[in-house]
């Protein structure tokens, strides 16, 4: 890439030599529940809005066939915390939102949040690329999910009341195509929610190389001026900000570490592990609400 995805400046500059490769990346590598801390690509950083992408990466065709295989049967058995993270979203909204309609989720995965969203009274929708995920929201939830990639899905314009972007924004080659797609299908004033991680965060900084967010799926970091920056340029106004809370099972944590996964195998200790909901404030993420701006 010559120019900044976040704000199209061409003042790039090289940030890290990476470690991953596209002819080593499998659907395993980019699912979810990946455990390989510290794998990224080649980063450039922009000079001017300090966003940080992978450079080069994948193509878009190539990561939609990785991950339309993707099948993670742990990221819905971690089902109870992954909901508590998204009813928090939810009572926000509601706050903000004085009256419900069509909610539209980015990434829906196996659908949790938008089976939430239902159960609250919105209208959900959502689309996915993986087909084990689609197949596991339509049974377990009743949910018809779009398969495939956000950008080239046929979406009504000007028609949903919220849509929510939750982990998805750092795994997109090419976030302004996405965040404008977003803008388009939002009603006049429509929410946009979203979650991404924050690199320049404390927690970052003293994990280093080490830090959860630096995988191979991740192909996007941003700050606060970039964030301003693309959401600006894509149509719009942040008008509140808050760091994202976490709550997953001790078992999840634990399967986390090589180290300790031992444990998480052994029957007893999982069972026992996964009734204790552990909430990690970490601050290591964005939690983002934005208006779409009134065209004069």
């Amino acid at each position: 890439m010559t120019a900044c995805p976040a704000c199209s400046s061409p003042a790039l500059r090289s940030y890290q030599k990476g470690t991953s490769s596209a002819a080593r990346l499998t659907q395993d590598q980019i699912k979810i529940t990946d455990s390989q801390y510290g794998e990224t690509w080649d980063l450039s950083i922009c000079r001017d809005c300090g966003h940080i992408f992978a450079n080069p990466c994948p193509s878009p065709d190539y990561l939609l066939s990785l991950y339309s295989l993707i099948e993670d049967p742990l990221y819905e058995e971690e089902a109870a915390g992954r909901s508590k993270n998204f009813l928090r979203i939810l009572s926000f909204l509601e706050k903000i939102v004085p009256e419900k309609g069509p909610l539209f989720d980015v990434g829906a995965a196996t659908g949790i949040l938008l089976d939430l969203a239902q159960r609250h009274g919105w209208q959900p929708d959502g689309v996915e690329p993986s087909s084990w995920a689609v197949k596991v929201a339509e049974e377990k939830y009743h949910l018809r999910l779009k398969e495939g990639d956000f950008e080239t899905a046929p979406l009504r314009e000007n028609h949903y009341r919220v849509v929510t972007m939750i982990d998805f924004l750092e795994h997109t080659p090419f976030p302004f195509e996405a965040m404008k797609k977003a803008c388009n299908i939002l009603q006049p004033t429509g929410i946009l929610a979203l979650v991404t991680p924050d690199i320049h965060s404390l927690a970052a900084k003293i994990a280093g190389r080490k830090w959860w967010h630096l995988r191979p799926a991740h192909l996007s970091f941003f700050s606060r001026s970039s964030l301003a920056a693309l959401l600006g340029r894509a149509g719009f106004s942040i008008f509140h900000e808050r760091r994202y809370i976490w709550t997953f099972s001790a078992h999840y944590l634990v399967s986390r570490k090589p180290i300790l996964r031992i444990f998480s195998e052994t029957s007893f200790f999982t069972s026992f592990f996964k009734k204790i909901p552990l909430k990690l404030a970490l601050g290591d993420s964005f939690e983002i609400y934005a208006r779409k701006v009134k065209k004069d």
